[in-house]
C-alpha cells in the first residue's frame, strides 16, 4: 500500500507541474479556483499554489 501512495504523490506531483488545477481537484472547490485563477494568472504562481496545497496534510 505505500509504494501505491508514493506513486499516487509523484503522479500528482506531475500533474501538478503541468496542469496544476487537476492535481488539486479533489482538495475542494475554493482550492481549485485559487489554482485555476493563479495559473491562468502566469503557469508558475499556479504550480507553486498547487505544490503548496499538496504538500498540506
Amino acid at each position: 500500500m505505500t509504494k501505491i501512495k508514493v506513486d499516487m504523490s509523484i503522479l500528482r506531483v506531475l500533474l501538478a507541474i503541468i496542469f496544476p488545477p487537476l492535481a488539486v481537484l479533489d482538495k475542494g472547490c475554493g482550492s481549485f479556483l485559487i489554482v485555476l485563477i493563479l495559473t491562468l494568472a502566469g503557469w508558475i504562481p499556479g504550480v507553486i499554489a498547487a505544490l503548496i496545497i499538496l504538500n498540506k496534510r
